[in-house]
């Protein structure tokens, strides 16, 4: 397999360099924590000149590193390994496996020649703990699964075939070493089910299995769908059969996201500049995780491409939300109003995006469908409509932009064409 350059999050790593705090790489379990941190980011400190003895990893999901679980020898483990005053790295991964774990951290900081970066899978353990114990003495990454064009740098050949293997495969990185769909489709199945839910399972003690699983293929069935724990419960009992409590449900959606594998997407009210927070929507962090839940059988195009998008916009740092806007219609000589959706409301610092998903624009009953919300926004933020395959960039009279979703996902900046 190719090598995979994961330049952006490195280029992170390197920017937090020697800044005071501990450097927390976070994401979903075989997503590329271990080879940014123990790989990529080892070699570049080499290459910089630090010795190899000046650079302490622990991997605490390694069974010959049980004894280091323990949080007593794991920080004599590492004092005992500083033997100058130089400058020491310390890398530990998957440190939710370490009790009291944020104790540990607080006293590498103290050593004041140490340099700490560590993994976990778990965003309770590295984002809401850590920020509480360290009392802003925590630096979070948040790594993603490849985004596509990750994916496609590391694949090449025909852009065509490489979205169709994308966003049926998703980006997890050992896809690109399974040798076929066979080998691929497995590996999927697996993770899913033996690596993922079976870890939320065990973690949180849930006893209700069947309807947890009967959860998690909800959502796979209904990304792009707004829901909340109302709508999931009477789901439950109509077509399943079963009684799950929304406060159940609540948990269960909520251990989902702790784990990376979902992230919700609130409503907001564009022109009452607030959240609305009955419905929301869930897409997944990776889509062949979601595609392996169904047995790759529900394949729609529309529905995936849009859970890419949103994918593709979180890794590029922008806050997303479900845009809602009303427009007034007149019926019987009675105005009224109509909430229509624009699909995201993609903030990042004073930068603000509407951003419509649509796979194809056949005729002009369509683009007026998908224009008519943004065209009554009204404000001076930039407005994006991204079509399915290989479209020219061009602007409208209004000032809306259309764009294919190739020069979306393959230009960084492709927002700003």
């Amino acid at each position: 397999m190719k090598t995979i350059a994961r330049d952006d999050y490195l280029q992170q790593l390197i920017d937090r360099k020697h800044n005071g705090l501990v450097k927390n790489v976070t994401g979903i379990r075989r997503c590329g924590k271990s080879y940014l941190l123990f790989t990529l980011f080892k070699q570049h400190l080499l290459d910089s000149g630090v010795p190899e003895d000046h650079i302490i990893e622990i991997a605490l999901d390694d069974r010959a590193n049980k004894s280091l679980r323990d949080p007593d020898v794991c920080y004599q483990y590492v004092k005992n390994s500083i033997k100058d005053n130089g400058l020491y790295y310390v890398m530990l991964d998957e440190v939710q496996f370490m009790p009291d774990f944020e104790d540990v951290l607080n006293g590498f900081l103290h050593f004041g020649n140490a340099d700490v970066y560590v993994t976990g899978s778990n965003s309770r353990f590295l984002s809401t703990d850590i920020i509480t114990e360290f009392r802003g003495r925590g630096d979070e990454i948040r790594v993603h699964p490849l985004s596509f064009a990750e994916y496609y740098a590391a694949v090449q050949g025909d852009w065509t075939d490489a979205w169709n293997d994308y966003m049926t495969f998703g980006g997890l990185p050992l896809v690109l070493a399974q040798p076929d769909d066979t080998a691929k489709t497995a590996y999927l199945n697996h993770l899913m089910d033996e690596i993922y839910l079976r870890d939320i399972i065990e973690r949180n003690n849930i006893r209700n299995e069947a309807g947890f699983s009967e959860l998690v293929d909800v959502l796979a069935s209904g990304i792009g769908s707004l829901t909340n724990p109302t709508r999931l419960e009477h789901t439950f009992k109509s077509a399943a059969k079963l009684s799950i409590s929304q406060p159940t449900i609540v948990k269960f959606l909520g251990y989902l996201e702790d784990a990376f594998l979902i992230t919700k997407a609130s409503r907001y009210d564009i022109k009452g500049r607030r959240h609305i927070g009955a419905l929301s929507k869930y897409y997944f962090e990776d889509i062949g995780l979601r595609n392996a839940r169904l047995n790759f059988r529900q394949q729609e195009e529309t529905h995936i491409m849009e859970n890419i998008i949103y994918n593709e916009l979180k890794l590029r740092g922008y806050s997303v939300d479900v845009g809602i806007v009303n427009l007034p219609q007149r019926d019987n000589g009675t105005t009224s109003h109509r909430q229509v959706e624009v699909d995201f409301v993609a903030n990042l610092g004073s930068n603000r995006y509407y951003i419509q998903s649509a796979f194809a624009l056949p005729d002009e009953d369509k683009q007026a469908q998908e224009k008519r919300p943004l065209l009554n926004i009204g404000d001076s933020f930039r407005k994006v409509i991204i079509v399915g395959g290989n479209v020219r960039v061009s602007h409208d009279e209004n000032g809306i932009t259309t764009m294919g979703l190739k020069q979306f996902l393959l230009d960084r900046d492709s927002l700003n064409r």
